[in-house]
């Protein structure tokens, strides 16, 4: 169920939830499939009868509908996937994060100085006391090597990681880090404006993947390279990850979003005729 926390001005919302709200701004109106989410969103004060969107939302409808920076952080680890993120407006930030096995997700207002240290704490970027953290160390595969390891992991064998290798063909660092994963996470940044890479919408993209492998640290997934569009990897495919620090992702993830000279210049107001 959608509820809100008015005092420290928290939504708690599905997907379908937001559908609902901004199909209200855009058309006035909702299908029959979400007649359901509708209905919650009435039940619990965020609509009145008459579908009227609750005052208390604008900030985070306005922004929704309006967003120039767009943060989308993928989570896969023992209890499936998780999907969070931030969006960013002209007036109002708002994170998001989704609770494994929850339709809800909790949206909070953030402040500017606060974004990194925010998408960071979606993927418990935290300090790393290992030895030789900053070893550099590179692993080289293929996707298809990467594959097979993590399907006998999944299948019990993460225990006896140089079997996993010589079962499948590959480097042995591979199983023995991939031995201690506790997730693999992505981060996508895409808004309208420049940027090194373009999406099929034209959109301005920057990405990275890391995995969490415990006692084996940070790995920064290098190849195949951030941003991956359809159609671009497969099997055969180089793999190579390099160990990393939490420092070096913390510049990382600042290095993702956006300077005030990449953002495109929202439109402006014409004048009346």
């Amino acid at each position: 169920m959608p509820s809100m926390d008015a005092a420290r001005r928290r939504l708690r919302l599905s997907d379908a939830h937001v559908s609902v709200l901004g199909l209200l701004v855009e058309e006035g109106r909702v299908p029959d499939e979400l007649a359901g989410a509708h209905a919650e969103l009435q039940e619990a004060g965020l609509l009145d009868s008459d579908s009227k969107i609750s005052a208390d939302l604008y900030p985070l409808v306005s922004t929704l509908m309006e967003p120039r920076v767009i943060a989308q952080v993928e989570n896969t680890g023992p209890q499936g996937l998780t999907r969070s993120g931030a969006v960013v407006g002209d007036d109002f930030i708002f994170t998001h994060e989704n609770w494994p096995g929850e339709a809800e997700s909790e949206y909070v207002p953030a402040e500017p100085e606060t974004l990194v240290w925010a998408l960071s704490r979606m993927v418990d970027l935290h300090r790393d006391f290992t030895a030789e953290v900053d070893s550099g160390e590179v692993i080289v595969s293929t996707v298809g090597m990467l594959d097979q390891v993590l399907e006998r992991m999944e299948n019990g064998e993460f225990e006896e990681p140089e079997a996993v290798a010589v079962a499948t063909g590959a480097p042995a660092r591979l199983a023995q880090a991939l031995a201690q994963l506790n997730c693999m996470w992505r981060m996508t940044v895409v808004w309208k404006g420049a940027g090194k890479q373009q999406d099929a919408d034209g959109l301005a993209v920057s990405a990275l993947s890391v995995w969490d492998c415990g006692l084996e640290g940070y790995w920064l997934r290098e190849m195949p390279a951030e941003p991956v569009f359809d159609g671009q990897v497969d099997s055969d495919s180089e793999l190579r990850a390099r160990r990393t620090s939490a420092k070096e992702l913390w510049q990382l993830i600042t290095d993702l979003l956006p300077d005030g000279a990449q953002l495109a210049s929202p439109p402006q107001p014409q004048p009346a005729s």
